[in-house]
């Protein structure tokens, strides 16, 4: 039982570090967050911004990366 506590808290442990080396390399990416088809409505007093190509983006990078992390998991 403590075995997979342990492993469980390192898993968590290398996500955490992951999402902050992420989060150091998303300035260096100039394109992100400016695709084509995100929306920016801008007014005299309000700016509306939607991001709608950057999210569909990010969800597809996101679903193959943990997709291929499932794949070799399950032993295939």
């Amino acid at each position: 039982m403590m075995q997979q506590l342990a492993w469980f808290l390192i898993l968590i442990g290398l996500i955490i570090a992951l999402m902050g080396f992420v989060l150091l390399l998303i300035p260096s990416v100039p394109w992100l967050g400016r695709l084509p088809g995100d929306i920016r409505i801008e007014g005299e007093h309000v700016q509306i911004y939607i991001p709608l190509a950057t999210s569909l983006l990010i969800s597809v990078v996101l679903t193959l990366v943990l997709w291929t992390i499932g794949w070799f998991a399950c032993g295939r």
